[in-house]
């Protein structure tokens, strides 16, 4: 675990990058991490007395109705503070402090969208979103986030195909131009690893949002925050991971999450030919985390607090269809599976979904999943403050 990312005198160059060379301890053996040394000591854009401005935004409260369960701040650190992220590209960068930090953030912002309709926190600001892949609830939960918050948007909503890149641009060349028209990049990407490079390029804040079978990391911050503001608490939690879990970027980012926190059990359900792969069972397993793989969902269904659905990937298999066809529909989430569920627990997924949950489990109040989805745009609300403006 590395050591907290906040500090009071991040004020040259050397001491941010000292910083930033601890956000990935869990991941020393990425190219990411190898190659830390390049983080450009990324240039700050925000003049002092906008950060001042905001910081004194945030709420005082230190406490948050979840349902019928009260969910204490977490925060170990001091407003004012420098929020010391550059970049959101993989989830091993969040600890527990980091991460309740975001949670009350995005609760601040809960406030401004529930009760004021928007804030001009962010006037001034243009965030870029390539899309590279086809998206609706990320892409429009950015733009809505950038939006409400008083900024501006430019937007790909097809870059693979109406940008550059059809002409053969490198992504290289493609951030490089990007960045100077705009001070944060939002990036989905086809290529596991893509966030990373754009990141080792960019002078700017990059967001990862999805890069091919490897991470989407807002969503798993997402996916946490809703499952504090559902069941009320992170810690102590079992938590059934279901469907596609060898290309879902989701499961994977969420596994590694679910990691911070202390007594979380972890059920695999998944077709065989779909199956966790090997780096997230030997990282949970290095991690103490407990974790079993299981094939028959109504059993795991009865004993966990959160039932996570996922949808089987087409877009991953290519031309291999056979497979596609054996792995999906094995696994569904029907009123049979609510049946066996404990009455607290709740169902998430994190979208699209095809047949993998029946409609008529929708109107029950353990559908957590359009929930969820809205939780996406405060979560972001909050990533684009923090990075943005700090504290």
């Amino acid at each position: 675990m590395y050591s907290s990312m906040f500090s009071n005198h991040a004020s040259n160059a050397t001491t941010i990058a000292l910083k930033q060379s601890k956000m990935y301890g869990d991941s020393k053996n990425s190219d990411f991490l190898h190659k830390h040394n390049m983080l450009h000591f990324k240039s700050n854009r925000v003049s002092a007395n906008r950060i001042a401005c905001a910081s004194g935004t945030l709420l005082s409260n230190e406490t948050i109705q979840c349902r019928e369960l009260e969910v204490e701040s977490t925060r170990n650190f001091l407003k004012g503070e420098r929020f010391q992220l550059h970049d959101v590209i993989e989830a091993q960068q969040f600890d527990r402090d980091i991460l309740g930090a975001i949670f009350e953030v995005a609760r601040e912002m809960e406030t401004i969208e529930r009760k004021s309709r928007g804030s001009q926190m962010l006037n001034g600001f243009l965030m870029s979103t390539l899309f590279y892949e086809p998206s609706t609830r990320t892409r429009l939960s950015f733009e809505s986030a950038m939006k409400r918050l008083g900024g501006e948007v430019l937007t790909t909503e097809n870059a693979r195909e109406f940008s550059s890149a059809a002409k053969g641009e490198t992504l290289e060349d493609t951030i490089r131009t990007v960045e100077g028209y705009s001070d944060i990049i939002v990036m989905r990407h086809f290529e596991d690893g893509a966030a990373k490079r754009a990141a080792m390029t960019a002078n700017i804040p990059v967001i990862n949002a999805g890069d091919g079978p490897g991470q989407h990391p807002t969503q798993a911050l997402l996916d946490m925050y809703t499952i504090e503001r559902e069941i009320g608490r992170l810690d102590g939690i079992k938590v059934g991971l279901v469907g596609d879990l060898a290309n879902g970027r989701t499961v994977r980012s969420l596994a590694y999450l679910l990691a911070k926190y202390n007594d979380v059990k972890i059920y695999l359900v998944s077709p065989e030919v779909v199956k966790m792969k090997e780096d997230i069972k030997e990282y949970l397993t290095l991690k103490g985390v407990d974790w079993e793989e299981s094939a028959d969902l109504k059993e795991v269904a009865s004993k966990c607090d959160v039932v996570y659905q996922t949808r089987t990937q087409k877009e991953r298999f290519g031309e291999i269809t056979d497979l596609y066809e054996e792995a999906r529909g094995k696994y569904i989430v029907d009123r049979d599976v609510l049946g066996v569920m404990q009455k607290h627990a709740v169902i998430m997924h994190p979208l699209p979904r095809l047949d993998e949950i029946t409609v008529d489990v929708d109107q029950d109040p353990r559908a957590a999943y359009f929930r969820q989805a809205k939780n996406g745009l405060f979560v972001r609300m909050a990533l684009l403050k923090l990075l943005l403006l700090g504290w």
